[in-house]
């Protein structure tokens, strides 16, 4: 059975720190900005951190055990309470309905970037690096930043961490100690960033664009401070800045954090997830820029292929970056950059999709059951990264994608039952599914134009979507509580 103090008391410590969040950008609303909005975050924080403090002190016994039915029940609802506490502020200073801010926190936190907001250059500038910050936070896991901070959860941190992580393999350790494996991660996680936000400032933003795009580009975010997104820059510069931090955040920070410590760049290359997925951003953006200027989108071949990787990386990496009008693209070219975000970027990254390891064993297990069928009396192993691929894995890889097309195919239905038509209620599920962001059709722009029901189903798939469905749906199952 779940126990209920464990999850209450490990709840209390992101809402202390979604608490301190707020109370921060109050702070600086009233300090730097002076942009009249402190008071909407200095109060839900204020009252977030006593609410929290209270239940932190009311359930002080010393968690001893977490067992993997708390680490689930954790994960899942930690993704719906702090998106329920990062509504406030937004809904305080827009004052949009409490649907639709929950849609903006969630969106942010899952690092989704899709939003129902408009006019965003004119809105105060602690907003919107709020909302940024939001993203950043999210980007590596609001779980995973708990298990860092807090020592308390040496005992189950590991429970902790393989709940929030993607990919079907979570035991490799970058350390024997949980808590330094979460802190490598976020500091190979902070010094991207940093490289990103001054990569950003030296190709010509502001330094308050700078930063604010650095945290939702590592993060594979997409939030925005402007409503041309990237294209407000009007710079080829900015955008090839911002393909490398992309591909940057879509790789494993495990693999990052390695090379980081034997300096040996040669292993990006020679990891195979890493590898199969640099090839193949490189190839589908060469092949999209054929067709581009196949249909005289373009003039030149270098602009086609600026636009084309540019739009390929943000959607592949669940970024959702702008820059063109999409819709003046052959209708192909869009659907084909959705349909990459479910291809998605490498486990143990920021980004969204389906990951290519799994990518990678699908095909292999396809292609070797093709060759069975041809030869019924070979023998071959599925390897990947030169290991052999256990069946649990295998089927776990084949049982996840059907999740993916059945929850896709659910989606849609749904929200094509609350009035959207076909290609905007499936991309909007894609988007939201992947962590990707931008949709087409009516969901083009922003999804104000989602009724309330729809605003929650897209809601619930961010949070599905981030957490990959497993982690999710287990809970869905009646066994769950009863044993």
């Amino acid at each position: 059975m779940v126990n209920t103090p464990n999850t209450l008391r490990l709840l209390a410590m992101p809402a202390l720190w979604m608490g301190a969040v707020q109370f921060l950008f109050g702070a600086v609303a009233l300090v730097l900005h002076d942009d009249s909005i402190a008071e909407s975050f200095l109060i839900p924080g204020g009252l977030t951190l006593l609410a929290a403090g209270v239940l932190h002190l009311v359930l002080r016994t010393r968690i001893h055990q977490i067992s993997y039915r708390d680490a689930l029940v954790f994960a899942t609802l930690t993704w719906v309470l702090t998106g329920v506490l990062g509504a406030l502020p937004i809904r305080a200073v827009t004052g949009v309905s409490f649907t639709d801010a929950v849609f903006e926190s969630v969106s942010a936190l899952t690092t989704t970037g899709a939003t129902i907001l408009s006019g965003l250059d004119d809105l105060p500038a602690t907003f919107l690096m709020y909302r940024q910050f939001l993203q950043w936070m999210g980007g590596l896991g609001v779980v995973i930043f708990v298990v860092a901070v807090l020592p308390m959860l040496n005992v189950g941190g590991m429970r902790l961490l393989k709940a929030e992580t993607s990919g079907p393999v979570k035991d490799d350790k970058l350390s024997p100690r949980i808590t330094h494996a979460a802190h490598s991660l976020w500091l190979v996680y902070i010094l991207i960033t940093l490289g990103c936000a001054l990569a950003f400032f030296l190709g010509g933003m502001s330094v308050f664009d700078a930063i604010a795009h650095s945290l939702s580009t590592v993060s594979t975010g997409g939030f925005s401070t402007h409503d041309a997104s990237l294209g407000h820059f009007d710079s080829h510069l900015i955008l090839n800045i911002a393909n490398v931090f992309m591909l940057l955040g879509a790789i494993s920070f495990g693999l990052h954090y390695r090379i980081l410590q034997t300096r040996q760049l040669s292993r990006y290359w020679r990891d195979e997830e890493t590898r199969v997925f640099l090839l193949s951003v490189a190839a589908i953006s060469l092949l999209l820029a054929l067709y581009l200027l196949w249909h005289q989108r373009y003039q030149g071949f270098w602009e086609a292929l600026s636009f084309a990787t540019f739009h390929l990386v943000s959607f592949i990496t669940s970024t959702g970056f702008g820059d063109q009008d999409l819709t003046s693209w052959p209708v192909a070219a869009p659907v084909a950059l959705i349909l990459a975000g479910y291809l998605g970027g490498c486990a143990g990254s920021t980004a969204g999709g389906s990951k290519f390891i799994r990518n990678i064993i699908a095909f292999k297990t396809v292609r070797s059951d093709t060759m069975r069928l041809l030869h019924p009396a070979a023998v071959k192993e599925i390897r990947f990264q030169r290991q052999i691929v256990a069946p649990d894995i295998r089927h776990a890889v084949m049982a996840f994608f059907s999740f993916v097309a059945a929850s896709s195919l659910l989606f849609t239905l749904a929200l094509m039952g609350t009035g959207l038509d076909l290609l905007s209620a499936f991309s909007a599920v894609a988007a939201c599914l992947n962590v990707l962001g931008p949709g087409l059709g009516q969901v083009g722009s922003n999804f104000a134009v989602v009724s309330d029901t729809g605003i929650w189903l897209l809601s619930a798939a961010m949070i599905i979507g981030r957490l990959e469905y497993f982690t999710v749906l287990a809970l869905l199952v009646p066994a769950f509580w009863r044993y």
